[in-house]
């Protein structure tokens, strides 16, 4: 094949093949690498009867690449695996709006974890609260070496903070948060077996019982955030001026800050393209939901993730926080052949500068949904895509989709039935 071919084309109008191809000649990927996203040759049923327990085979996630995201200056190539067609659309021209402006900015905090130990049957709990605080370095040692390659990279034990909770069931209660810096792994296998190691000199110090000894999924110390500020006059397409594109997407916001009903469908968005980056790197993405959606509801009522505003030069401003606990080495990173590949296309060289990344897919899919709802309706630009999987469904072949869902979206009949009188017509006149 002429390379000249593959240049004239967009990365979506490539086949599977040529995309591929594109990816040897454009990265640091080799065909080996490309491999593991073959179900040939990605994760096994063997393997992952040695991931989990009772594994009966694999369940397989499309597997796309999101183009045009420029974060901190360096271009990234994101793998995303996700199934709803129109979120590796949205995000990548939103990263192409957003390179009017530079790209994302985006940074993390240190990869600070939290585990709890909860501590019943104490008698005198302020008089235990100020013992604990008092021996903290001296319970901080206990776990000197617990972890030699984490504390090798410079993490490690950090700090404890301790928390007295009343509840009308058992009584006031004290929990001890144990602050651990897991470096660039998640980090749950890592302070769960901390706070186990903590548990029985807390006991000692305290005379109290040891009973939940757990890490805490609302990282609230382990935050990534991604901003963008994309001028007015990039923002406008067709009938819609730049000025009437930003009002519309700050309206919208609005609705979702003041409203948690509003709030929830807000944030599912962003986490379309966050979860998508984490479940393709081999992450825990139920962490990271029940991560992003704790802090959401942090100041006692839920509300949206991501704040958006009116720069003084008239850019549209965005902004997403949230906690972000990824790692790029253990556990599924690099036992599962596909995520290794993805991290190694994506490039990035720490937990956080990782963390950063998916924060800014996540950034650009709360832009993309708010664009499309704030102008033509989201339902326009997704029903499209939406055709593509109904003609899958209705039993179109590899020759026929694209011309099946190109005639659903023209007739705005995007249903299976239609889908299949379509097939059988076509079908029967061809045989006659």
């Amino acid at each position: 094949m002429e390379s000249g071919t593959l240049e004239q084309k967009k990365f979506y109008q490539m086949s599977l093949a040529q995309r591929r191809e594109w990816l040897q000649s454009q990265t640091l990927l080799s065909v080996d690498d490309m491999t593991a996203w073959s179900p040939e040759n990605g994760l096994s049923a063997e393997r992952a009867d040695h991931m989990i327990e009772n594994a009966v085979g694999v369940f397989a996630l499309p597997l796309g690449i999101a183009q045009n995201f420029v974060v901190n200056g360096r271009k990234v190539l994101v793998p995303m695996a996700v199934e709803e067609p129109s979120v590796l659309a949205g995000v990548s021209f939103m990263a192409k709006l957003a390179q009017a402006g530079g790209g994302f900015r985006a940074r993390a905090s240190a990869p600070e974890m939290i585990a709890q130990i909860q501590l019943l049957d104490i008698k005198d709990l302020d008089a235990a609260q100020a013992l604990i605080l008092a021996h903290t370095t001296e319970l901080l040692a206990c776990l000197h070496g617990l972890h030699p390659t984490i504390e090798s990279l410079g993490g490690g034990a950090r700090d404890l903070q301790v928390r007295r909770i009343e509840n009308s069931a058992i009584g006031p209660f004290l929990v001890v948060h144990l602050i651990y810096d897991v470096r660039d792994v998640m980090g749950a296998n890592a302070v769960n077996s901390a706070a186990e190691a903590l548990a029985g000199p807390l006991e000692l110090l305290t005379g109290g019982r040891a009973h939940l000894r757990i890490l805490s999924n609302l990282a609230e110390r382990r935050l990534a955030r991604a901003e963008v500020s994309i001028p007015a006059e990039a923002l406008g397409f067709g009938v819609y001026s730049g000025d009437q594109v930003r009002g519309g997407i700050l309206e919208a916001w609005a609705f979702a800050a003041a409203d948690p009903y509003r709030a929830a469908t807000h944030n599912k968005g962003i986490m379309n393209g966050v979860d998508a980056v984490v479940i393709a790197t081999g992450n825990d993405w139920r962490a990271v939901e029940a991560g992003a959606h704790s802090f959401a509801a942090r100041g006692g009522s839920y509300t949206s993730l991501s704040t958006w505003s009116k720069g003084s030069d008239d850019a549209l401003n965005g902004a997403l926080e949230l906690p972000m606990a990824v790692g790029i080495t253990g556990g599924s990173t690099q036992s599962h052949p596909g995520a290794r590949t993805n991290l190694r296309l994506i490039g990035a060289r720490s937990s956080g500068e990782l963390a950063g990344i998916i924060a800014a897919v996540g950034l650009a899919q709360n832009m993309a949904a708010l664009r499309a709802l704030a102008t033509e309706g989201i339902q326009r630009g997704h029903m499209r895509l939406h055709a593509r999987q109904v003609a899958l469904s209705a039993g179109a072949g590899a020759d026929e989709v694209d011309r099946l869902a190109a005639q659903l979206a023209q007739e705005n009949a995007i249903r299976i039935e239609r889908a299949r009188e379509i097939l059988d017509d076509w079908r029967k006149n061809k045989h006659d």
